[in-house]
């Protein structure tokens, strides 16, 4: 049966580590440092070729959508501002103007530009979705709150919503509420792997470090592309040691983005130290299968059918 222990060599490297981790977006709670529970925030992009003098007033949805989907953010941020002056009843404009200014790391243009385009539009529910993430990003919880429960008032077989609400819920500290609001979201969508993430993380963060195991290794069996969720896995593993297994995390972390310094250091404690001792064998595969099978479970008990999402590039944590 796997144990919440510290493998005993690594106890005291482990406790140094540990630290308030004041940039996660979930919660608060005294963790390790590598952990990271959702894509990092926005931030401004290198400097781009296209700025605010010149772009011409008749700039075009396309011609800025195009810059966005180039990952030109501040760049998009200015043409659609531009269009917006051009075109002010167009909702989807300044929805695309939030999404390019939050993504640049404008926060309070991102959120005015949120705020007309759900005055334009009221039903739209990503509106609601995105301006509750820039407002978490604000550490305005109370107002994230708000937005994302008119969100799921619209649409209450979301699963990013409620994603989301598990963040709201996490970040006011209310632990049993925003796993609830994770179990919702996979019942609703068992494939979404960021809701899984962060469980395990929020789970880590509470010291209940094997329930962290099925969560993470399932985010992993969906998406293998995201360092953090392999490091969130390492420490997982790592807290109950299997530190095999988590020194094979930490270097998958490391392999899909070779400047992730803390799978590095994680990785580096780890040579030379084994499992410890008395541990029933696992594998990534069999926590991640036992992990689907309790979603199964929550699905029936909820009696909620799955949903394909449709294809969005703007998809966030």
């Amino acid at each position: 049966m796997l144990r919440p222990r510290i493998h005993p060599i690594l106890a005291a490297a482990a406790a140094v580590a540990l630290v308030a981790c004041g940039g996660s977006k979930e919660h608060a709670p005294v963790q390790q440092q590598p952990v990271a529970s959702a894509a990092p925030s926005p931030v401004t992009p290198a400097p781009e070729t296209t700025t605010a003098n010149s772009v011409p007033p008749n700039v075009s949805y396309a011609t800025a959508d195009s810059a966005f989907r180039a990952r030109q953010y501040a760049a998009a941020t200015d043409m659609f501002d531009a269009y917006t002056k051009r075109r002010p009843r167009n909702a989807w404009g300044f929805y695309m103007l939030g999404l390019s200014a939050w993504k640049s790391g404008q926060l309070d243009r991102a959120d005015s530009a949120f705020q007309s385009a759900i005055a334009l539009d009221g039903k739209n529910v990503k509106s609601y979705i995105n301006s509750s993430r820039v407002m978490l990003d604000q550490h305005r919880v109370d107002d994230a709150r708000g937005q994302i429960g008119r969100a799921l008032a619209l649409d209450s077989g979301n699963a990013e919503a409620w994603r989301v609400r598990g963040r709201v819920e996490a970040g006011a500290g209310h632990l049993d509420d925003a796993l609830g609001a994770y179990h919702t979201a996979l019942a609703i969508d068992p494939q979404d792997a960021w809701s899984m993430n962060n469980m395990g993380v929020l789970l880590i963060g509470a010291g209940r470090y094997d329930e962290a195991l099925g969560p993470l290794a399932r985010a992993v069996q969906i998406d293998d592309s995201v360092p953090s969720f392999e490091n969130n896995l390492g420490l997982a593993l790592e807290r109950t040691g299997h530190v095999t297994l988590a020194g094979q995390a930490y270097a998958a972390a490391v392999a899909i983005d070779s400047t992730y310094e803390k799978a590095k250091v994680s990785l580096a404690r780890l040579q030379g130290h084994g499992d410890q001792p008395g541990l029933d064998s696992v594998s990534v595969a069999s926590l991640g299968d036992a992990f689907a099978g309790e979603i199964d479970g929550w699905r029936a008990t909820r009696k909620v059918a799955v949903t394909e999402p449709a294809p969005d590039s703007t998809k966030r944590p």
